[in-house]
């Protein structure tokens, strides 16, 4: 079985592509009906599609891991960890997930990777949602001391009040694009102008 393309993927760092490229691998094995589950990189497979925000797949691929597989291999069942976490949008533990297992050098990166696009999804999803957090939830929803939460939202023009322990959130503006351009314009101008007269 050839899992080249996977190993490409990965020193190239392009981790966006991971779930596709195994899926497709998969099928390939599969579809020549090779037995493939002892070889097969499910932890890599299951941080694409974290990576790539498709917990429904990943949750799907984790029920077809057979059980031996999951038991011989601690490093799958570490990456669902962080699936669970996601699916039950526990903020805190995917940062917790994260951090309790010494991954291998094959996944470090990707979850390292992985780690700061959850931070800026969670960043996001502040700035949509909140006008004022406290500190302490924010450190908690970018898995941050207090301290480097202040600064990270410090840095993106948030205000932080250390006396009352409060932050608040500078919304971004809105950026409204013309989608009519002039001679659409003009048309309808000298349509109106025809109806009319």
């Amino acid at each position: 079985m050839d899992l080249s393309p996977v190993t490409e993927a990965l020193a190239v760092k392009s981790f966006d592509k991971i779930a596709d490229i195994c899926d497709n691998l998969m099928l390939q094995v599969a579809s020549e009906g090779i037995s493939f589950h002892d070889d097969w990189p499910y932890a890599i497979h299951l941080l694409g599609y974290f990576y790539v925000d498709d917990c429904d797949s990943a949750r799907f691929l984790w029920k077809t891991i057979p059980t031996s597989v999951k038991e011989s291999k601690p490093e799958v069942v570490a990456a669902w960890r962080i699936g669970q976490r996601l699916w039950t949008r526990d903020y805190a533990g995917v940062y917790e997930a994260i951090r309790g297992y010494d991954w291998s050098p094959e996944a470090k990166d990707m979850v390292a990777a992985f780690s700061d696009v959850y931070t800026k999804r969670m960043f996001q999803l502040l700035l949509s949602a909140y006008s004022t957090i406290t500190i302490r939830d924010l450190a908690l929803f970018l898995g941050m001391t207090e301290d480097d939460a202040a600064t990270y939202v410090a840095e993106n023009g948030w205000t932080v009040d250390t006396a009352s322990q409060m932050v608040t959130v500078k919304k971004q503006a809105v950026k409204r694009e013309q989608k009519v351009d002039s001679s659409k314009l003009q048309r309808l101008t000298e349509y109106v102008f025809h109806l009319e007269h």
